[in-house]
């Protein structure tokens, strides 16, 4: 008597195992996105490492090293990139407040990451209207005190991750992860 439901089939008996790839596996798109960093006052050198591998991950065009922010050649930055310092184009500046007008200047969207008064969740349709078709670039503040006042005044635009628990803020290179992420998708 036949199973209902085609479960009298023959058997397909070769097993597919789920693996991890080896690096030598990765082929590099060498895709860019038209989105930069512009990271102030970013002091520590593995937050900085973590941006630079973020970059070279998702095709970010450069980051701006601004302030007092933590630069290369640096052996905990190195170490956090896996050497991803060495591949994507970056740029140090001592005040992030003239590199961020020069930026405007060059008709660059400046997108302040930082919960504010006038904030839109990175999920708000009104966000993606905004930067539909333009070049961006994603403003980060220091680990402690965040984006600095002038350089929110600035922007075009500010943006916030929506937080669900007790804390108003995560790690600056985590939440630059997930802005990235979101932005490129967008895009």
């Amino acid at each position: 008597m036949p199973i209902p439901g085609g479960l009298n089939k023959p058997v397909d008996r070769t097993v597919t195992i789920n693996r991890q790839l080896d690096h030598s596996a990765h082929k590099n798109s060498g895709r860019l996105f038209p989105l930069s960093i512009l990271a102030d006052n970013i002091r520590h050198a593995e937050n900085i490492g973590s941006l630079f591998r973020l970059a070279d991950a998702l095709g970010i065009q450069h980051i701006y090293l601004g302030g007092e922010s933590a630069c290369p050649p640096n052996p905990k930055i190195r170490r956090t990139s896996r050497s991803t310092e060495k591949s994507v184009a970056y740029s140090q500046h001592d005040d992030a407040v003239e590199l961020a007008k020069a930026l405007q200047a060059k008709k660059l969207l400046l997108v302040a990451l930082e919960i504010s008064t006038q904030s839109l969740a990175l999920s708000d349709p009104a966000f993606q209207q905004k930067i539909k078709g333009r070049e961006l670039c994603l403003v980060l503040g220091s680990e402690n005190t965040g984006v600095q006042n002038e350089l929110l005044k600035l922007a075009d635009i500010s943006v916030h991750i929506p937080m669900q628990g007790q804390n108003s803020s995560m790690n600056v290179a985590t939440a630059a992860a997930i802005a990235c992420y979101e932005i490129i998708q967008k895009l």
